[in-house]
């Protein structure tokens, strides 16, 4: 017989993913109780299905290439991946799908995990249907936090419904390589899993309806496109897709629009069409709050449209009936569910600035928003959210990008270089990178960065540095790179400003 069990707790977190666990974490060290609600895998999609998985799957082909393109160390290489061993190290980082090391950590941490769907039917009341049978009703003395993540686009392609189609939780949890893969969509995802599976042996073809990262300088995509292209990935631009439907041997055909020449590899004659025996649709993701009760509380998503919550500095959702009213704030939406920036590391770091607003809030020690760039505030949503693509060449920014700049009312300028010094060529033979910054010429402060090239995902921390902690470009020349690394492009393009 199922039993309805009533708990109260100072919060309640709807999602154990990361973000949902650090939020947890944050409120149990500031004193107070907190109980985690997940129906899957506690540590949620980066540790199964997405950063961990994609970034295995990724690491052994750059190791490789980067041997390749060293003499002395590319006669000594096979030239060849192993794809089996490259799965094996994957199901590894992912501990085989199963999540008792993060149960543990949960446990011993001070939190209670109960399996199963939560939904907020009251403020501050969740009920939950356990995967155990039980029915919970829980009601939170302080905060509801949403922690749900993300969940994926389906675009509108005729016929996609009918057929079985990967999204990245398949494409990274896939126990063989497919002779043949077809991608949709040129966003992050999209690039980085095409680039994987081609060096696993998969001949791919990736299509997109528009350029390739195109939320990045146009430089620097290209510098990827140039990776993909030198892998063997087709490349369709600026294409369209019409439909999509299965063959008599379990093969999918993927018919595609027309669209203009951009390239000997872009935009397909009216009607081509690509055959694959996997289709991976990554065409960007929304957030996950659909079944979560949120319509008791006076959130609704507009009719024909898509809900979206708008939170403040500290993750507390506006619109919720009972926050600004009763002046007794306690919904809170953090990470992809936010649907700010997408991103594991920025949603954790959100999660520990509302996990101790949540906590100040609670002992009367913070009322109202808090201070710009405070412990409680999410400030760097605004100024300076970090994001790596991890193909080969690797693709990093962080802050605003020129147009952003000039859109948000600054007056910007940028200073860009192709990185050509003697740490790259150390580095690789034949080195082709690119960064850029991007300064604000009223306060001769960073504003942004972007780097393209192999490795140069460490050089971003200290652009990130340098774009919170607003360090003046005449200082900032003082910073001296060592010699001979990839971070003397720094000096080369503080230079090439005029310093």
């Amino acid at each position: 017989m199922t039993a309805q069990l009533l708990r109260e707790f100072d919060v309640i977190v709807i999602g154990a993913g990361a973000v949902g666990e650090n939020v947890a974490d944050r409120v149990v060290r500031g004193g107070l109780t907190a109980v985690l609600i997940e129906a899957e895998l506690v540590g949620g999609e980066c540790s199964y299905w997405a950063c961990m998985p994609s970034k295995a799957l990724l690491r052994p082909g750059t190791a490789l290439h980067g041997a390749q393109t060293v003499p002395g160390a590319q006669e000594a290489v096979t030239r060849t991946l192993d794809p089996a061993a490259v799965l094996k190290r994957r199901d590894y980082f992912t501990s085989n799908w199963q999540d008792d090391s993060q149960v543990k950590w949960v446990e011993d941490t001070g939190i209670e995990l109960i399996r199963g769907h939560g939904w907020i039917t009251a403020p501050r009341q969740v009920e939950v249907a356990g995967l155990d049978g039980n029915s919970y009703v829980l009601t939170a003395r302080h905060a509801v936090v949403v922690a749900t993540g993300s969940a994926p686009n389906q675009p509108p392609v005729e016929g996609l419904h009918d057929v079985e189609y990967w999204t990245t939780r398949e494409a990274t949890s896939a126990r063989a390589v497919p002779a043949r893969l077809a991608v949709l969509g040129g966003g992050v995802a999209g690039v980085e899993l095409a680039q994987a599976y081609a060096r696993l042996g998969a001949s791919v073809t990736l299509v997109a309806r528009g350029g390739l990262l195109g939320i990045f300088p146009e430089q620097a995509a290209d510098l990827v496109a140039a990776g993909l292209r030198a892998d063997g990935v087709d490349l369709r631009l600026h294409t369209g897709t019409r439909s999509v439907h299965e063959n008599d041997d379990g093969s999918l055909t993927v018919v595609l629009d027309g669209g203009p020449q951009t390239g000997p590899a872009d935009g397909p004659a009216h009607g081509e069409t690509v055959t694959a025996d996997k289709l991976l649709v990554a065409t960007g993701r929304h957030p996950a709050l659909e079944g979560l009760g949120l319509d008791s509380v006076g959130l609704a998503a507009p009719e024909g449209g898509t809900l979206r919550l708008t939170t403040d500095s500290t993750g507390l959702v506006h619109q919720a009936t009972d926050n600004e009213v009763s002046g007794n704030p306690w919904l809170y939406a953090i990470g992809d569910a936010a649907g700010r920036a997408l991103l594991t590391h920025q949603g954790k770091y959100g999660a520990r600035a509302t996990g101790d607003a949540i906590a100040a809030r609670a002992k009367g020690e913070l009322t109202g928003e808090p201070a710009p760039w405070s412990r409680f505030a999410q400030t760097a949503y605004e100024h300076a959210v970090p994001n790596v693509v991890f193909t080969d060449p690797e693709l990093a920014n962080v802050g605003r990008t020129i147009a952003q700049a000039e859109n948000d009312g600054f007056r910007a300028s940028t200073v860009e270089l192709p990185i050509q010094v003697a740490g790259s060529s150390l580095h690789a033979e034949h080195y082709e990178g690119w960064a850029q910054l991007v300064i604000d010429e009223d306060r001769k402060v960073l504003l942004g960065a972007t780097f393209a090239g192999p490795d140069v995902a460490e050089l971003l921390h200290a652009a990130t540095i340098a774009v919170v902690g607003e360090v003046p470009l005449d200082r900032l020349w003082h910073a001296v790179p060592s010699y001979p690394t990839i971070s003397e492009v720094w000096l080369r393009l503080l230079e090439e400003y005029g310093l």
